[in-house]
């Protein structure tokens, strides 16, 4: 079996037999991962977004006093 031993041909067996055996084991893998890709970016929009409506909203928010004078 050339360079490789008996250890070596179990193991490529095993990747072999969880990447390809059974119903779409290997799409539904890549399908969780794409999710979890989705999720994260969504995850960062969401963050990003929350920052630019406080500097919109205004660096920081204003006391009673504050918004008297600015009325003024």
């Amino acid at each position: 079996m050339g360079s490789f031993s008996i250890w070596h041909w179990i193991i490529v067996i095993a990747v072999v037999a969880l990447l390809f055996g059974g119903r779409g084991k290997l799409s539904g893998l890549m399908g969780d991962a794409a999710k979890g890709i989705r999720a994260f970016r969504d995850g960062l929009k969401d963050e990003g977004n929350s920052e630019s409506d406080q500097t919109q909203a205004g660096a920081l928010p204003q006391s009673e006093r504050e918004r008297e004078d600015a009325n003024r």
